[in-house]
């Protein structure tokens, strides 16, 4: 949301290339809007250096960082997470709800990527467009441009809310999984609340303004991060740059997306009372970082902030592997086996991500007063690392081998052995 309004003659008449449309968006001066995804014609900005927003915020310095100089960002909030293990990096007012505008339309993706997932929806499904969901074709708000009593595929569907950030296919999904916007809110809330979304209310699947809609930083880092995790057969559409659609291509809003071919998605978002939000998602080399900017005063200044707080975390951190898979880590005691100890060792790859040039320390913890049998696979304990004397994550130990549990007559005499301390 929050970018040019393009009207169907001219789509229909422009060859201009999505890259040229994307180099405009970034220089646009910022418009106030009453709706989420209200955008205008404009012609780009001259090149030269932009005159300071009258508006901008004051930079927001980090109030959590597991790294030395965090940046400071003129928004409201912003948040820098790791995408493996859902660290966050640095933050600033990472709890505070606030209007997410259009960056609820991630909730409303995902749950129509989970029912796809499920079965629940196919691609080619037929969603119906009542009056309600109808976009009037005005400039108030951004729209797929689906006709009014016309169908259209799930898939495409979920094209026209992640590329067009189409507020009449957010409501028209809604309807058909729910049957009504407020039947879907519902929906929301309830994943939310499964996600830990602890700081989050929706009312709709659009993100229009509402006093009790809100979302923090914190929360939408969450999100973002189970749509990696949970929609990998969908997750690219989240990096498409544009969709056509009833004769209207419309350019992806996520201007990070024709300028860093690191980043791969997520969202923008722009109400006049949320300011211009995004959140994206870039990974380089073994890393994967997710960003979030909450209310800053521009276009430029959202993608110029996510790309501060991406440069900052790429630099200052790096993939460490504190315990190789095939190590044993320990050796754990086991009683009532034909076995007195197990091996342990981890049961995945374990990758951190953590502040560069600091050492990693481990410090095994294992579960007392184990008995047999023990399964192979079983999880025995945690080992649990230390960067500076801070906990930067942990992993399962897991048994390396079976052990049966021993007949009476041994049993017996680990009994007594035990009491005698032998």
């Amino acid at each position: 949301m929050g970018a040019q309004h393009i009207n169907a003659m001219q789509i229909k008449t422009s060859t201009i290339f999505p890259v040229l449309f994307a180099i405009a968006a970034i220089a646009l001066a910022p418009h106030s809007a009453s709706f989420a995804g209200v955008h205008h014609a404009s012609k780009p900005a001259p090149h030269k250096k932009a005159a300071p927003a009258v508006n901008a915020l004051p930079p927001l310095e980090a109030q959590a960082a597991l790294a030395a100089n965090p940046p400071a960002l003129p928004a409201k909030a912003w948040l820098l997470m790791d995408f493996d293990s859902g660290e966050v990096l640095a933050s600033a007012n990472a709890d505070e709800p606030l209007p997410p505008a259009s960056l609820t339309k991630m909730m409303t993706s995902y749950l129509v990527e989970q029912a796809l997932r499920s079965g629940k929806l196919k691609q080619t499904d037929l969603v119906s467009v009542s009056q309600n969901a109808w976009c009037r074709g005005s400039s108030t708000e951004s729209c797929m441009y689906l006709p009014l009593n016309s169908q259209a595929t799930v898939i495409d569907i979920l094209r026209g809310i992640i590329i067009q950030s189409g507020n009449d296919a957010s409501k028209a999904i809604a309807e058909h999984m729910a049957g009504s916007e407020e039947g879907f809110a519902k929906l929301m809330n309830a994943e939310a609340l499964r996600l830990g979304m602890t700081h989050t209310h929706f009312v709709n699947p659009t993100g229009l303004p509402d006093p009790a809609h809100k979302s923090s930083a914190r929360d939408l880092a969450i999100l973002a991060r189970a749509i990696l995790r949970d929609s990998a057969d969908y997750y690219p559409l989240y990096a498409e740059r544009e969709f056509k659609y009833n004769g209207i291509k419309q350019g992806n809003r996520n201007a990070l997306l024709y300028t860093d071919p690191t980043v791969d998605g997520l969202k923008t978002g722009h109400t006049e009372e949320a300011g211009y939000c995004l959140v994206t998602s870039s990974k380089r080399n073994d890393m994967r970082l997710i960003t979030v900017i909450l209310n800053t005063h521009s276009a430029q200044a959202r993608a110029d902030e996510t790309r501060t707080l991406l440069g900052w975390g790429f630099s200052s951190f790096e993939k460490a592997t504190p315990i190789q898979m095939s190590t044993v880590v320990t050796t754990a005691k086991v009683n009532l086996g034909k076995a007195d100890t197990v091996a342990a060792g981890l049961g995945a790859p374990w990758l951190l991500t953590v502040p560069r040039g600091q050492q990693v320390q481990t410090l095994v913890e294992l579960k007392p007063g184990l008995e047999a049998p023990v399964t192979k696979g079983a999880v025995v304990g945690k080992v649990v690392a230390t960067s500076n004397g801070k906990p930067v994550g942990e992993s399962p130990l897991v048994a390396q081998a079976d052990v049966e549990r021993a007949g009476l007559l041994l049993r017996t005499w680990q009994h007594i052995a035990k009491l005698f301390g032998k």
